[in-house]
């Protein structure tokens, strides 16, 4: 195929994404809906876990998968399901990872296998990206152990039923940065954007905007140095930041899925904005995790990239 249909296709890629979600119905008779006729529900894209406003028809695709950062299956299509239907099939798993930290895993795996974490600081508890699933089990055991002060999310992927989220935990405010804002399926007074590269919820926990995997990706660092802690430092990265198979080092992408890398501008930009922030422990979005010398890990990754990316690690032809 030449060039000319390549460029074609991108362009109108772009303009799909960014079609508002109120024109994007699919009327084909064939295609299931998850609503009983005549009743709005808030569809939920099976493949990535975001859910939408309510509606009579769920919309005609997931713009978010429809992104080249994810992908719509290539068997299945766009299927879409509803958080009723989630919680008969589904529930949530509390995992200790450390003191203050437990992570949340939806059992089984769906979406893109999300997970979450909550962070238990004395100044108040944090909830660090969020799985699709939200039930009362869930929120009984938050609830116990002191509720949430907001909800951090490191980037789109992982915005999944947010608005259902603050709503049952008392209209805690969901912190996203205002890069992010077109990523928004379903916007609610409780999403509260913020500018500028950092903002600290509660004391000794910082926000960073590190962009890369997309322009309004975040980390949460945390001292951790109250209430009986080591101090040490934890760095919490989704996958902006992600732990690889040796845990001693990790690495930056602007697709996973698809495998496209970040340019080195980035990822140097991404290594100097933690720099200044000591963490022993990195915890990432898929249960990655750097037990020791985290700092360290990120800025020795981030030179060994920039290296491979710029053509000087060493002969490759």
């Amino acid at each position: 195929m030449d060039e000319t249909y390549w460029r074609q296709t991108r362009v109108t890629a772009r303009w799909i994404r960014r079609r508002p979600f109120d024109i994007m119905a699919d009327t084909s008779p064939a295609r299931a809906s998850p609503s009983d006729e005549g009743e709005a529900i808030s569809s939920i894209c099976v493949t990535c876990g975001t859910q939408f406003p309510p509606s009579l028809e769920p919309p005609a695709y997931c713009p978010i998968c429809a992104d080249d950062r994810q992908y719509i299956h290539p068997e299945r299509g766009q299927q879409w399901t509803t958080l009723p239907r989630l919680r008969e099939t589904h529930r949530n798993r509390f995992d200790p990872v450390e003191p203050g930290v437990t992570r949340i895993v939806t059992e089984p795996r769906f979406g893109i296998g999300q997970q979450a974490y909550l962070i238990e600081t004395p100044e108040g508890n944090i909830l660090w990206d969020l799985v699709a699933l939200i039930d009362e089990p869930t929120i009984a055991e938050i609830r116990g152990r002191g509720g949430i002060a907001a909800i951090a999310i490191s980037h789109a992927h992982y915005y999944t039923t947010m608005v259902e989220w603050s709503r049952a935990l008392g209209d805690v405010p969901i912190l996203l940065h205002e890069a992010n804002r077109e990523w928004v399926m379903r916007p609610d007074p409780a999403v509260r954007f913020w500018s500028g590269d950092s903002i600290s919820p509660v004391p000794g926990v910082t926000i960073l905007r590190t962009g890369g995997h997309f322009p309004g990706a975040i980390v949460l660092h945390w001292d951790n140095h109250n209430d009986g802690h080591d101090g040490a430092g934890v760095l919490f990265s989704g996958d902006i930041i992600k732990v690889v198979a040796d845990p001693a080092w990790v690495t930056f992408m602007y697709s996973y899925p698809n495998q496209i890398p970040l340019d080195a501008a980035t990822v140097r930009r991404m290594a100097d904005l933690v720099a200044p922030y000591l963490f022993a422990r990195i915890h990432d979005a898929f249960d990655g995790h750097v037990r020791e010398n985290g700092s360290a890990a990120v800025q020795r990754s981030a030179a060994r990239y920039v290296r491979h990316i710029e053509g000087r690690a060493g002969p490759t032809i």
